[in-house]
This record gives C-alpha cells, structure tokens and sequence, in this order.
C-alpha cells in the first residue's frame, strides 16, 4: 500500500526498534511507497511512512533493495555533500563516507552482510540516520 510520506520531525527523531516478521507489511509499504516516488526519490527509511521499526529501502537499477535491521560495520573516505529527503525541505550538508560494509536481515530474515560503494552507500547511510533518529 501507498503510504503518505511523514513529516513530523519529532517522530523522525525517535531511534526505530528492531523489526520482527511481524513487520512484512511495512516491507511491501516500503516497496509501494518507494515506486510512487520513484521520480523524486532513491531511498526510504520505515519511519518515513510512519512505522516504527529498522527497515530501509534503496533504489538499484529498475528495482529495490530491502534492508532489515541495518547496521553499518564500516566506513572509509569520509566527504561532504548535499542531500534532500522527501521528510524534509530544501537540502542540508551532510558527511557520507564511500564506502561501507552493513550487517542486515534479507527479507526472509536471513543474515547478510554487503559492501557498499558510491551513490548506493550514500542512500543507505542516510536511510540507516533515519533508522537512528538522526536527520540531515
């Protein structure tokens, strides 16, 4: 289902729980929400759509990519940018770094972990902030 995007900063602020199998719904919100906005938008966190729970989504390629319980592990080669979100208005600096290994949950629950490199690592870091209750 097509959520509406959240926009209150309070909510956004608050650390997200552990996702359970209890939350596939939001995976497939996320997945509908995230095709909506696909214009305009590369990546979502769960609380953007108002769910309180760690799953995070990313565009790749024509499709997406769920991460459940994301954490990231590593970092290397810190740099600045400029990043918007669909929660918020304008753009805000913000340090990325480009690359990063995440330990996460497939969504069948399975343990993964992945490197992540560039505009995809980018996405996810900031969606992973959300997840922390942490804004740009």
């Amino acid at each position: 289902m097509i959520r509406p995007i959240n926009r209150d900063t309070l909510f956004l602020q608050r650390k997200a729980r552990l996702a359970t199998p209890a939350d596939r719904a939001v995976i497939q919100d996320l997945k509908d929400t995230l095709a909506a906005h696909r214009a305009g938008c590369v990546g979502m966190a769960a609380n953007m759509i108002g769910a309180d729970c760690r799953v995070i989504i990313a565009a790749v390629g024509p499709g997406a990519m769920v991460l459940v319980n994301p954490r990231i592990t590593m970092r290397a080669g810190a740099y600045q940018t400029q990043e918007g979100c669909l929660s918020l208005s304008g753009e805000r600096p913000a340090e990325r770094y480009e690359s990063l290994t995440v330990a996460y949950q497939d969504e069948q629950f399975r343990p993964q972990t992945q490197a992540f490199s560039g505009f995809l690592a980018q996405v996810i870091q900031h969606e992973v902030a959300h997840c922390d209750g942490v804004l740009i």
